[in-house]
């Protein structure tokens, strides 16, 4: 259920911004809800991860720790070249918060990842990308890119 070919990648430095959805983000092909719940409990590949990463530019061990990775499972899940349940649903909680940043920068996706790694004082100087590690800290960066668009201030 995913492809990570060269050709669908994008890259930041030679390509205008654009809008993203997750999906893009990942490389998965859903056309349901059911079909990405399904992709999600069969495990995405690992290359599935280290396609987030080539496309955000962000570091695999950040992008691993915000998922629930350590270090040394990540060098396990480079081996079997699979990621459990709950770290693919943790992958679609990030890409989906990813991809809400880009459209709050209005697709400007360079500027959008860096404020997601950035500290952010109105999570108590903790970045987007630290505070989205667990589902309820997820809902609270969700939380602050509504308020953000919305122009309410944070």
């Amino acid at each position: 259920m995913t492809t990570a070919t060269t050709s669908d990648l994008f890259d930041t430095a030679t390509s205008p911004p654009q809008r993203r959805s997750f999906d893009d983000l990942l490389g998965i092909k859903a056309s349901s809800v059911l079909e990405l719940v399904s992709a999600v409990e069969q495990g995405f590949s690992f290359s599935t991860l280290e396609r987030v990463r080539r496309e955000t530019g962000l570091p695999i061990e950040r992008l691993a720790g915000s998922i629930g990775i350590s270090t040394r499972t990540l060098t396990r899940r480079r081996k079997t070249k699979k990621l459990s349940i709950a770290e693919s649903d943790r992958l679609v909680s990030i890409s989906r918060l990813l991809s809400a940043a880009a459209e709050l920068f209005e697709g400007n996706t360079e500027k959008a990842y860096n404020w997601f790694i950035q500290p952010n004082r109105a999570l108590s100087n903790i970045s987007p990308l630290e505070m989205a590690a667990t589902e309820t800290g997820a809902r609270e960066v969700e939380s602050l890119i509504g308020r953000l668009e919305h122009g309410v201030f944070s």
